[in-house]
């Protein structure tokens, strides 16, 4: 067998050789190049969310703790100082590759400040002296020079100062000041004079360096009134040396920042490992903090299911693909039947014809698969590794392997030929065909039990029997629905017969036989992954909304401590705000036995007061689905009607407190009132309630006097405004109510409150649903469903060209008999509108049901902030179902009419049945 004759059967049945060779390029294309941008935005996701979070959050820092030791000149800083290197070195390999920039920070206590330019008007200052390692190249001088730099060392202490802080003492550089430390009843000692040597200002401030808390950059306000302001003074090591000599207090700090550049999603894993171990192996003497392996470890379990999701996704694409390079090789067997016929009746056997099938494949499959692998390999890939990894060899080359036996394997299923009633031997069946059919459900149903027993496995390699379970129900559901449809086709057949005309009667008889069996079986595999894409992008839109909502349930929630009473009204005044609701959190609350406060045994309790009837007027106006339970809202003449958490309901049972009839109340302390409640309803959550607080309590707002002892006062509101709302102008009326309310003598001495902080609606949401894993997530739709439509539809096609022939030439003996060229339309119409329909709707019903049965085990609330995922039908969902089943008749009727035209049906009569 020359390559030659191979080469010229190759081009005499070219067409079918170009289908096979398509379909091979675009299989290794998939499997070569979907992994590695997959990677890549997993990588970026995993940079970008780390890049978010604050400076602060990305540091590891270690923190000397008081070691009793009495320094001696020059004894402090330089062994402290070598340690920021032998830390880094003894961290794991993971940790440390991932380090960027570094710092050595060493503070003296607090000390008061004096001299001569600090007047009483300005108020009180403490000073803590500082020295830290690369301040000259990340500070510019303004004036002065830096500590240290003169010809001899003075004997007192040399300070730099940032340019805000300098202008807002009144010095400069050359001001002399005076720095003691105090005791507890206000006494001075190791006192010293302090010099400032110059005034800097920072090259970057929002460089790493300055994100030591206190801040070196800024004056801290006061915490109190009659509280001293705080700031910081840079120093050279040796004057804090000095200072560590005369027993004043220092602390050395070492932070290291993490480089989300240099970070990848293969080293999640071992970088959590690693931060874990650097805790436990912290050596004595230090303490160690750091605060970005949660966000890590989130991230982990997002992409774990992301990687999961993405899998059962190219599982259900990858075996469309496989399905069709099936139908295009027995498409192509089919055509040469009369010569393989031929073959066999001139003493060519099956290893004969099955030499001839592989050798023409291998003349085209391998080639095209090679070019498929290297497409894939120009995909971009994830770098941070180091270096682009070269393109996955052995998946395309197991894909050229079963795209290149395609062929012989047809071949060697089709090598009895035969001719005759093609379509009726087919529907028959046989005990054959019910054997599969029945291993295929029970398969189907089995794996199904199986996993959902089983439940989620996240990590590792490709679970295979979650990837293999979706294709295993779509082909079941695919096989029961093409088993059952012809029975009302009969039955509307029986009634076309009795009817006028013969179109509705050979139509449906026609459709009614059912011949092409495994094209329609690959269209539901398509359509049944595409919709699935569909379905569970809409579940995960939905769940997000309701967290977002959970979290934020109107369009703006401003959090703080206590409010002036008239701040809602100050607030329902801005331009826009259509609504506001107050509402009052205290964490850590004991509910008590009695009103004179006697233990109740039940725990702490999240305690919220909301507005029942004000807090569904905002959810409303703001357009949000937020339910407000009518027990809230019942009688609370005795007793506060209150939604309990399961376990706070659970121990308040245990304890005999706040029975349902309100015989023996609870009691809670809110802002010192003693309010009796009882249990009107178990709720697992409620919206303002942090998610991961298990134990709530939630009371209507209750009727007190406003001149009472103890006034309630919010800390927090609700508002709706019509997507008018201005954050900035909500924060300053709220910042202003903060202070009015510290102002008012309720509070004669505390601490400065936190600014109160603003979160919209928009805002979360945009947060939640544009970090993290959200562009995989996006990818691996958007691949699913259009590769899953597309590919249904030329599945379609072939589902059409496979009984084309016998619909040609039914249709040519019918034009002979009189049928118009309308009536061939309707034939035509007839007979394909059952093959698409069902085809096209069983793969949408199975998409859209593989979910609900999948929920449990594909982590989806990952993708939510822990929210469920509930599978949620929107009306578009089937609307696009309904497109795309109107679309796909449109197509087959298309590719009906271009073969007809090619196959010229008078040409198809003339030259009999095997033309």
């Amino acid at each position: 067998m020359s390559v030659l004759a191979v080469a010229r059967r190759v081009r005499a049945h070219g067409g079918h050789f170009l289908l096979l060779a398509v379909l091979a390029l675009v299989t290794a294309v998939l499997v070569t190049g979907v992994p590695r941008v997959a990677e890549r935005l997993a990588g970026q996701g995993l940079r970008a969310q780390l890049a978010d979070l604050p400076g602060v959050q990305r540091d590891l820092r270690y923190t000397s703790t008081a070691d009793g030791r009495s320094y001696g000149p020059g004894s402090f800083t330089d062994p402290h100082r070598r340690e920021l290197d032998a830390l880094a070195a003894a961290m794991p390999d993971a940790v440390r590759k991932a380090l960027d920039e570094r710092w050595y920070t060493a503070d003296t206590a607090f000390s008061r400040l004096t001299g001569p330019e600090l007047t009483g008007d300005k108020g009180l200052f403490d000073l803590s002296l500082r020295t830290t390692t690369g301040l000259t190249e990340a500070a510019t001088l303004v004036e002065g020079r830096w500590p240290g730099q003169a010809a001899e060392r003075a004997a007192t202490v040399e300070v730099v100062l940032a340019e805000p802080v300098a202008r807002a003492l009144g010095v400069r550089a050359g001001s002399r000041l005076r720095a003691a430390l105090r005791t507890p009843g206000g006494d001075e000692f190791a006192a010293a004079g302090v010099a400032v040597v110059g005034v800097f200002r920072p090259t970057d401030p929002a460089g790493g360096i300055w994100d030591a808390l206190p801040s070196a950059l800024r004056l801290t306000p006061p915490v109190g009134e009659g509280e001293p302001f705080q700031l910081v003074g840079l120093t050279d090591p040796a004057s804090l040396d000095d200072r560590a000599a005369a027993g004043w207090p220092v602390v050395a700090a070492y932070r290291y920042r993490l480089d989300p550049g240099r970070l990848a999603p293969g080293r999640l894993d071992e970088l959590v490992a690693g931060l874990a171990e650097v805790e436990r192996r912290t050596p004595a003497g230090l303490e160690f903090t750091q605060g970005v392996d949660v966000p890590l470890r989130q991230y982990a379990a997002a992409l774990a299911a992301a990687r999961t999701l993405l899998a059962v996704i190219t599982a259900g694409v990858l075996a469309t693909l496989a399905g069709l390079t099936v139908l295009a090789a027995r498409l192509a067997v089919r055509r040469r039947r009369d010569e393989y016929l031929l073959l066999r009746a001139r003493g060519g056997s099956v290893t004969t014809l099955l030499r001839r099938g592989l050798a023409e494949s291998v003349l085209v499959v391998p080639a095209a698969a090679g070019a498929g692998w290297l497409l894939g390999g120009l995909f971009p890939a994830e770098r941070s590794a180091g270096g682009t990894p070269a393109a996955a060899v052995g998946p395309a080359v197991v894909a050229a392997v079963l795209a290149t036996v395609a062929l012989p394997a047809m071949v060697l299923a089709d090598r009895h030929g035969g001719s005759g009633r093609g379509d009726l031997s087919r529907l028959a069946g046989g005990a054959g065909r019910l054997t599969v059919d029945v291993t295929l459900v029970g398969l189907a149903g089995l794996g199904a039990f199986l996993l959902r027993r089983r439940g989620l496995v996240l990590g590792g390699a490709v679970d295979p029997l979650l990837v293999s379970v979706p294709v295993l129900v779509a082909v079941a559901a695919a096989v029961l629905a093409l088993r059952a449809y012809p029975w009302p086709l009969r039955l509307a057949s029986r009634w076309a017969s009795r009817a006028r005309g013969a179109v509705a009667f050979l139509g449906t008889a026609r459709a009614a036989r059912a011949g092409a069996v495994a094209p329609l079986v690959v269209v539901v595999l398509a359509i049944a992954t595409a919709a699935f894409c569909a379905v569970v992008a809409g579940g995960i839109e939905h769940g997000r909304d309701r967290a977002v909502t959970r979290a934020v349930p109107a369009e703006a929630v401003v959090a703080g401590e206590r409010f002036a009473p008239d701040t809602a009204a100050a607030l329902a005044a801005l331009p826009g705000v259509r609504a506001v609701s107050s509402v009052l959190a205290e964490p850590g609350q004991r509910p008590y036995a009695d009103a004179d406060g006697r233990p109740g045994g039940a725990g702490e309790a999240y305690v919220l007061l909301v507005e029942p009837a004000g807090f569904a007027e905002v959810a409303r106006r703001s357009g949000l689905d937020v339910a407000v339970p009518e027990a809230l809202r019942g009688d609370p003449a005795a007793s506060l009607p209150a939604l309990a958490s399961p376990e706070v309901a659970a121990a308040l049972g245990e304890a005999a407190l706040a029975d349902r009839a309100g015989r023996r109340p609870g009691w809670v302390d809110v802002q010192g009132n003693r309010l009796p409640f009882r249990i009107a309803a178990t709720v697992p959550h409620f919206p303002l309630v942090p998610a991961d607080t298990g134990r709530f309590l939630v009371l209507p707002w209750p009727a007190l006097p406003a001149d009472g002892p103890h006034p309630l006062a919010p800390t927090g509101f609700l508002l709706a405004s019509g997507g008018q709302v201005d954050p900035a102008a909500v924060a300053r009326v709220a910042e202003e109510g903060q202070d009015r309310y510290q102002r008012s003598g309720v509070v004669s001495a505390g601490r400065r409150p936190v600014p109160p902080t603003v979160t919209t609606w928009t805002a979360e949401r945009d947060r939640l649903g544009g970090s993290g894993v959200n562009g995989l997530l996006v990818f691996g739709f958007v691949t699913g469903a259009s590769g899953g439509g597309v590919l249904g539809l030329l599945a379609l096609a072939f589902a059409v060209l496979a009984g084309a022939r016998g619909r040609a030439q039914v249709l040519s003996r019918l034009r002979t008999m009189g049928l118009s060229r309308r009536q061939w339309r309707g034939l035509l119409l007839v007979e394909l509108v059952p093959l698409v329909l069902v085809s096209v709707l069983t793969g949408a019903v199975v998409g859209a049901l593989l979910p609900v049965l999948l929920n449990p085990v594909l982590g989806l609330s990952a993708f939510t902030g822990g929210v469920p995922v509930t599978v949620h039908f929107a009306p578009g969902l089937v609307a696009g179902a309904l497109g795309l089943a109107v679309l796909a008749l449109a197509f087959a009727l298309a590719v009906e009419a271009v073969n007809n035209r090619r196959m010229r049906l008078g040409e198809v009569l003339r030259l009999g049945e095997e033309s």
